[in-house]
């Protein structure tokens, strides 16, 4: 029954989110995108079939109520043999690809015959699982949520829930002359790199804008979306990350998010921090083996292939990366545009030639990744939003003391006011 009840307050949280999204608060699927919109006719993601689609996958998951009725030891194995099969499955998508990839293989369909039947059991296999481990992290993220006083009425709301699918790629734009997002618009998740290209110059040349489009690893939305990964630490990050912004989006900072590029820092920022410090919970409480020596470990596996070299001096992309960001803020803080354009290319060159495949380095890419604020140095530079966010959180008696405060700024000058007291 309590399961039920979480199902039917999840519906209503859908609706509550959507009529966020549709005043252009924090859910970021676009309402406004002219003068974009005929750039991206056909290619925009379809939210609504996508939460209708997921909403009744996890009404129903809610009415069997599968994890309590599972030990803590099968609830781990469960997510466990999800991972596995997860990792077959993108092992095997790989196998395919380079079948028909191959300019030596005359008939790609008869080669791959066994692959693709192998693939599809995989699938199979993968649809059985996911709703069980899905149901399982949700249900750990929400101990911890309740046990840092993150609640409602004794219970975490919105219930964090979490389905995993292809996720949409986002549209980045910024101006030319200045970094920051001017538009981010959700494109399908299968759009081809040719395309994405091409969408990327169109912008440029009609429009003088910078464009990008990315992958995004996780979308606020309810239920929350994330992208396919054998990675466990970064899944439970983001199922916390995500979750926090359908918190924030029933409070003035997640309804603001759009507002200023402040405020998407502070929102960004708030949520990698209750992702860090709940994953890093939930990892020491139910997969202790996966934590080493107080971080969590990168995935599933681990391998040495690729790993730099002890006796060489390591590339700092995170050093690296603030460098650059500093440097194109001085270049077009005094009007030089193309010039910051030209060494961007130049330090995308040195980021490929050290193990870090960038396919563009703009204007664009520092609006997107320079939110993320969460750790010093990276694409935000001296963006002072960040430091500020972490001040506040340092000061902070506890987690659910920081999201009490900060849940109510809605505007730079709110935080800087919170740190001050």
């Amino acid at each position: 029954m309590f399961n039920r009840i979480l199902g039917i307050l999840g519906w209503i949280f859908v609706v509550v989110v959507m009529s966020f999204a549709i005043r252009g608060g924090a859910v970021r699927y676009d309402t406004e995108i002219n003068p974009y919109r005929d750039y991206t006719r056909g290619i925009r993601f379809d939210y609504v079939s996508w939460i209708a689609d997921a909403s009744w996958i996890k009404l129903k998951q809610a009415a069997v109520g599968s994890p309590y009725y599972l030990d803590r030891a099968t609830r781990k194995d469960v997510v466990m043999d999800y991972l596995r099969n997860m990792d077959s499955v993108l092992y095997v998508e790989w196998e395919l690809s380079q079948i028909y990839a191959n300019p030596d293989i005359e008939d790609p369909d008869v080669a791959s015959q066994e692959l693709r039947a192998y693939l599809d059991a995989l699938y199979t296999e993968q649809h059985q699982l996911a709703p069980f481990a899905e149901a399982v992290l949700e249900q750990q993220v929400s101990v911890i949520l309740a046990e840092s006083g993150l609640t409602a009425g004794g219970q975490p709301m919105p219930y964090p829930l979490y389905h995993v699918s292809p996720l949409p790629m986002a549209l980045i734009v910024s101006p030319r002359d200045a970094i920051y997002q001017e538009k981010n618009i959700s494109l399908l998740a299968d759009l081809p790199v040719d395309e994405q290209i091409a969408l990327e110059e169109l912008i440029f040349e009609e429009q003088n804008r910078s464009a990008l489009v990315v992958a995004v690893g996780g979308i606020g939305i309810y239920p929350t979306m994330g992208m396919r990964s054998t990675n466990l630490p970064w899944i439970i990050d983001t199922l916390a990350h995500e979750w926090a912004h359908n918190y924030l989006s029933l409070h003035p900072l997640g309804m603001n998010y759009m507002t200023t590029p402040q405020l998407r820092t502070i929102n960004e920022t708030v949520a990698s921090i209750v992702g860090d410090e709940i994953g890093g919970q939930v990892l020491e409480r139910y997969y202790p083996e996966m934590v080493v020596a107080g971080h969590p470990s990168v995935g599933l596996t681990s391998s040495v292939d690729g790993m730099p070299n002890p006796e060489e001096a390591p590339f700092d992309f995170r050093a690296e990366m603030r460098e650059t960001r500093v440097h194109v803020d001085e270049l077009l803080a005094a009007g030089k545009v193309i010039e910051a354009e030209v060494y961007m290319e130049m330090r995308r060159q040195i980021f490929w030639e050290n193990g870090y495949a960038i396919r563009k380095l703009n204007q664009a890419y520092f609006a997107f990744n320079g939110a993320y604020a969460d750790i010093p140095g990276g694409a935000a530079g001296e963006d002072p939003v960040g430091p500020a966010v972490r001040k506040l959180r340092e000061q902070s008696g506890s987690l659910a003391e920081f999201i009490e405060q900060v849940r109510w700024v809605d505007s730079f000058e709110a935080l800087l006011a919170l740190i001050e007291e």
